[in-house]
């Protein structure tokens, strides 16, 4: 139980020491007017209280994925704890304040905007696919899941199907209504019943009187799968997680002043990682180990497992809120995803054509909401997956649209830049190494994945050199 509660603090510590060194590089400015006030429309830019916006901060970034992510990857052992206390500190909480920060400082713009800002316009085409396919994945893995619970808890008498239909027409519902008319109420309660959920299942670990295994750098997987790169792939949500920067913008949107970014997007992802550590921990003790756990996921999936430690730590109260969690939480991840889909379909076609309230509506659904609603028809596993390796893709180029901006702006680049580097190297051995992608022996893999890691530290030397002869220059002209 130690090792829990040092690696909880060791997160806050994060928050308070780290996050302040982040809040000191990037120079937040209060007197610079916010995307709330500057694009006022009463929609999606409206002033919000910082606790209310963190609230929902930590619902759009979180609903069960720091639950499902962390409980599929305590598998790999105690190790998983080490991946999402750092993980968490120097790599996702820095992405989710240089995506909501850098949206703020540009109106409030969409990930593959400010990617095409920092990174350029070749990009630009494949960065709004790869954006928009992370959307349809989320959508589909965060409604398929609800719409099984809630069938099978009905005995039938909702079908899946309908299910399916009711979940979608919410969806559309939430993302085209004001931030502040559904989001704005009833989100903050729902972020909420997250929170409680997780420190009614501490005090649960805490009064077992369970006990956690040693730390070790080794994987304790049943099927002896190795820590790299998948521990980094399957626990995304809780570390670091590139859906969110496609979610910091819609709060980006909403935020008062710059001094209150800290407390919501690097707030928001230390609480997420705290969520992460709570579930991982019960997973790998709860069922004995490991082993126990995989049979146990094999049996009953996330969320047979949220649900047996749920009601074998709270009894009744703990049935109701794993039935709660896993039909509320997932919905409003799913929603958002929808939300952001509209805002970057919107940006998209921005420049060729008037986008009113009618077309947007028919261009997100047709482009994101029909394919989400049928991907969530097949197996879960596989989307999860797949949402996974494109979700891990997007993080690593969040990282390297902070450490251009920083090397633009003559900053200390290095804390989104190491990051960054770290993630492309777990994102190309996985894509090679993965069963769904090549998969290629695992020596194999983690050779060529250096490949991708080569190619962008060579861009990333030769863009600092560049930015260091630019300001030389500038300075023997001034002087």
């Amino acid at each position: 139980m130690l090792t829990l509660i040092f690696a909880i603090i060791l997160l806050i510590a994060g928050y308070m020491v780290y996050g302040k060194i982040i809040e000191k590089i990037f120079v937040i400015d209060d007197n610079n007017e916010t995307p709330a006030y500057k694009s006022g429309d009463g929609v999606d830019y409206i002033p919000m209280h910082p606790v209310k916006g963190w609230l929902i901060q930590l619902l759009n970034i979180a609903g069960l994925g720091p639950v499902f992510g962390a409980v599929a990857g305590a598998l790999y052992g105690p190790v998983a704890l080490i991946w999402i206390v750092f993980g968490c500190i120097f790599a996702g909480a820095v992405h989710d304040y240089f995506s909501g920060m850098l949206s703020i400082r540009n109106n409030g713009a969409q990930f593959p905007a400010l990617v095409e800002k920092y990174l350029g316009k070749s990009v630009k085409v494949f960065v709004y696919v790869v954006s928009l396919v992370l959307m349809i994945l989320v959508a589909a893995a965060f409604t398929a899941g609800p719409a099984e619970l809630i069938a099978l808890k009905t005995g039938g008498a909702i079908p899946f199907a309908a299910a399916l239909v009711i979940i979608f027409s919410y969806f559309v519902i939430a993302a085209i209504l004001p931030i502040n008319k559904i989001i704005g109420r009833i989100y903050p309660v729902f972020g909420a019943i997250l929170i409680i959920m997780a420190a009614a299942v501490l005090a649960g670990l805490m009064f077992s009187g369970t006990k956690i295994p040693n730390l070790t750098l080794t994987s304790a997987h049943p099927e002896e799968l190795p820590v790299w790169p998948l521990l980094m792939i399957t626990i995304s949500c809780g570390a670091i997680s590139g859906f969110h920067s496609t979610q910091s913008p819609i709060i980006a949107r909403t935020v008062r002043k710059e001094s209150e970014g800290r407390k919501v997007f690097f707030g928001a992802m230390i609480a997420e990682g705290v969520l992460a550590l709570i579930w991982a921990t019960a997973g790998m003790t709860f069922f004995g180990g490991t082993g126990g756990l995989a049979t146990a996921l094999a049996n009953g999936g996330p969320a047979g497992v949220v649900d047996s430690i749920s009601i074998g730590y709270l009894g009744s109260v703990g049935a109701l809120l794993a039935f709660l969690g896993a039909v509320i939480l997932p919905i409003t991840t799913g929603d958002t995803a929808l939300r952001s889909s509209r805002m970057i379909l919107t940006e998209a076609v921005g420049d060729y054509v008037k986008v009113g309230a009618r077309p947007k509506l028919f261009i997100m659904t047709i482009c994101v909401g029909v394919p989400a609603f049928l991907l969530a028809t097949i197996d879960y596993m596989f989307l999860w997956r797949y949402l996974g390796f494109s979700n891990q893709m997007v993080a690593a180029t969040m990282l390297w649209v902070a450490t251009a901006y920083l090397i633009k702006e003559g900053k200390f680049h290095f804390i989104s830049g190491l990051p960054a580097i770290f993630m492309t190297g777990a994102v190309g051995a996985y894509f090679f190494y993965a069963p769904e992608t090549l998969n290629m022996n695992y020596e194999i893999s983690l050779a060529l994945g250096m490949i991708p890691v080569a190619v962008t530290t060579v861009l990333y030397i030769r863009a600092v050199l560049r930015q260091k002869s630019r300001s030389l220059k500038e300075n023997t002209q001034l002087g």
